[in-house]
């Protein structure tokens, strides 16, 4: 019998292990540094904390939730998803919890893991499944441990924080700040809002599910494929968009701009959150609340370069000071470090870091040469940001296991050929070459201007290429 280690229990390393299970395989073994499953939707829960991928498409299609309260729903709800599809599917067994993997290494045909007790098991086939959402980026900003309030990342939210009545700094205008601000404005005694770059933003088409709708769900099967469907064709434009169809540019671009129109009557303000970046640079973004948000009379957008932090507030580039109770970083993730902070060494001691020392590849975003039986789950060029990273966990989970499968059935350790990595991410990069991301000075980046992070395709391209592992990619 073939055993696993899938390190990381969010929806990439539950849908790997669960398929796992249907499969048949039983040796496995699932290791979460936290007390619970959940992963980004563990760790994030701050105010307004939310979905902003329609739900139908945000869940497997092995196991659709007909419990949602809207399309796009809120983290507790993604979260009891989590825990509700290990459970049902068998994985709560497997899974290991407050067991954090500091090192795997490769050594006379199998993985042999350890973690921060000290603890080491050993499995034939290692899925590291850690996310590109799970380290947060906080900016190395002057005489930010002199500020004598509390200081807080979106990741990791202090449910005992209070906002109410105090005056809350935000830091950053991505996908956690366009959720918070409009959360805790009007609750707080004022909202500074500091904006490096104007996101790019569209309507949000949300709205809740009801009784009925919930009803059907449950008692039809396959009630929720239509809008599933609708969906991803959604998406598949959303990506044409931001590759370079000209007609989907210019509808997305009008879009964004008349809702600016129509939800920002200030012409000053309305410039503020015009985008001067292309469309796609950074992840686009639905929301019908952050613009009138932003026009509120207790909250403030500034635009001024950010000079230091004082035990008063935050300093910016005009000699203002603006005064905070509370500061909060909105500053996404490290997304390009990958397995960080574990060490992985492949074959003759070579670590994973060291391959990666120009820019993490692998192929189809999974396997790295020198690596046997090493399957990542969301690594490099795996990353969408017009459809639902599921479709991704599902389809690279859909392969691990026929990868476990050829194990099974006496195959060799399975190591991906450099020659077909080395096409692989020569086509890969190819395709980003002069794409908006390369023009970007953003988290999609490794070193040397690589786009580490990004496919440059449609989520059904990808469910297309990785639907068949064929032994000859891993030839020697």
């Amino acid at each position: 019998m073939v055993s696993v280690a899938v390190v990381g229990g969010g929806l990439g390393g539950t849908a790997v292990a669960a398929l796992l299970r249907k499969a048949g395989f039983t040796d496995i073994v699932l290791l979460e540094r936290a007390a619970r499953l959940g992963g980004v939707w563990r760790d994030n829960r701050y105010p307004g904390c939310a979905c902003d991928v329609p739900a139908p498409l945000y869940s497997y299609s092995f196991l659709p939730n007909p419990h949602w309260s809207r399309r796009y729903p809120p983290h507790h709800e993604i979260l009891a998803y989590v825990q509700h599809c290990a459970d049902t599917l068998g994985v709560t067994p497997h899974v290991r919890l407050n067991t954090e993997v500091t090192d795997a290494r490769w050594d006379s045909g199998r993985w042999r893991l350890r973690t921060a007790d000290g603890a080491e098991l050993e499995a034939d086939v290692l899925v590291p499944a850690v996310g590109q959402l799970s380290r947060p980026v906080v900016p190395a900003l002057p005489g930010a441990a002199t500020f004598a309030g509390r200081a807080l990342h979106t990741t990791g939210w202090d449910d005992t924080v209070q906002v109410t009545g105090r005056r809350v700094a935000v830091i950053g205008t991505g996908a956690s700040a366009i959720q918070l601000v409009p959360a805790i404005a009007g609750d707080a005694a004022h909202v500074t809002v500091f904006q490096r770059t104007a996101p790019w933003i569209v309507p949000k088409p949300d709205r809740r599910y009801g009784p009925v709708r919930r009803l059907l769900y449950r008692r039809v099967p396959g009630a929720m494929w239509p809008a599933r469907a609708a969906t991803l064709l959604l998406t598949w434009f959303a990506t044409r968009a931001i590759t370079g169809d000209a007609l989907a540019r210019t509808l997305v671009t009008w879009l964004s701009a008349a809702q600016r129109r129509w939800q920002v009557k200030d012409p000053a303000l309305r410039a503020k959150v015009r985008p001067s970046i292309p469309l796609g640079c950074k992840r686009t973004l639905f929301t019908n609340a952050w613009l009138p948000a932003l026009a509120r009379p207790d909250v403030d957008l500034v635009t001024e370069k950010i000079t230091a932090i004082e035990p008063a507030g935050v300093r910016t580039a005009d000699g203002v000071l603006h005064e905070a109770d509370l500061l909060v970083y909105g500053t996404g993730f490290t997304t390009a470090e990958f397995v960080a902070p574990m060490r992985v060494t492949g074959r003759d001691g070579i670590g994973l870091h060291e391959t990666w020392r120009d820019g993490a590849r692998a192929y189809l975003g999974m396997a790295v040469p020198g690596f046997p039986n090493m399957f990542l789950v969301y690594g490099p060029n795996t990353n969408t940001g017009t459809t639902s990273v599921v479709v991704f966990h599902e389809a690279q989970a859909r392969y691990i296991v026929q990868a476990v499968r050829a194990l099974a059935a006496g195959s060799g350790p399975l190591c991906v050929s450099p020659t077909v990595a080395a096409r692989h991410d020569e086509e890969i990069q190819r395709r980003l070459s002069g794409s908006v991301w390369t023009g970007c000075d953003s988290w999609y980046l490794g070193p040397g201007g690589r786009v580490v992070t990004n496919w440059p395709g449609t989520g059904s391209e990808y469910i297309r290429r990785t639907a068949r592992l064929d032994p000859a990619d891993y030839a020697a």
